[in-house]
């Protein structure tokens, strides 16, 4: 049971350290260095979608037959659809960052990039308790190297949120240590969902291969519609590309050595 309390605490423990960061650096995230750190994560995301989420969801309906890859299909879109309703109801980052003028607006629009944040959170915190409830379980082909795998992932996935946070708060007139709990504040609900999930375990067991690639779907979502248009912005787009390559490439071989 350690395994997992450390597993749950893992990823939520990358955002405070990448909030820290607003302790150490007088100034504010340079353009190239937030487009190296977004496509660093976008990266990390997309291997963990693929390696800790859909290719468990697909291992675990193999019994089906041919239509074994049906639950993992029908559970990725419903994590797309999840992302984009949400998207639809709560005010749009780009949109709305894109009219930013002044003091008061730049603050409204972090403010709202601290709502996104949190809210995109949700669907990588419940990736974490879908797969370690498989573990808990013991009737999934999901190990405790894979569920680590995944937990060390999404912390390093969630170093730069925080960093993005906690950072531009300061600039804005936040002391160091409001922004920084406001950093950490955002992956709160990481852990909570992942507990939550994990507690309802034997529940879910049945809609494993579902929950599990509805978590990759809703990552994949925040990966298109948010990370990448930011990594691709503006001039020196290849810093994000190359990063994007790292971090797929240090995901998979997290969770090919660790699974």
């Amino acid at each position: 049971m350690e395994d997992v309390l450390m597993g749950v605490l893992i990823p939520f423990a990358g955002t405070a350290l990448g909030s820290a960061c607003v302790f150490f650096m007088k100034k504010g995230l340079g353009a190239k260095v937030q487009r190296a750190l977004t496509g660093f994560a976008s990266g990390v995301m997309v291997a963990a979608s693929i390696w800790s989420l859909i290719i468990p969801a697909m291992e675990q309906t193999e019994g089906i037959g041919k239509l074994g890859f049906l639950p993992a299909l029908i559970g990725f879109w419903l994590g797309i659809l999840f992302l984009l309703l949400l998207d639809t109801v709560i005010p749009h980052l780009h949109m709305n960052a894109d009219k930013a003028e002044g003091p008061r607006s730049r603050l409204k629009k972090t403010t709202m990039m601290v709502l996104a944040v949190t809210l995109h959170n949700i669907p990588e915190g419940m990736a974490v308790g879908v797969v370690y409830a498989g573990f808990v379980s013991g009737h999934t082909t999901i190990t405790a190297g894979g569920a680590l795998a995944l937990a060390l992932g999404i912390a390093i996935q969630n170093f730069p949120e925080g960093a993005i946070i906690s950072m531009p708060l300061c600039a804005e007139g936040k002391s160091k240590g409001k922004a920084f709990l406001d950093g950490v504040l955002s992956g709160a609900v990481e852990p909570a969902g992942a507990v939550l999930t994990i507690l309802a375990a034997e529940m879910i067991l049945p809609a494993m291969p579902y929950l599990l690639s509805f978590a990759a779907g809703a990552m994949m979502y925040v990966v298109v519609e948010e990370l990448i248009p930011e990594m691709s912005s503006g001039e020196h787009s290849n810093i994000g590309v190359v990063m994007f390559a790292a971090g797929f490439t240090l995901m998979m071989a997290l969770d090919v050595a660790l699974g």
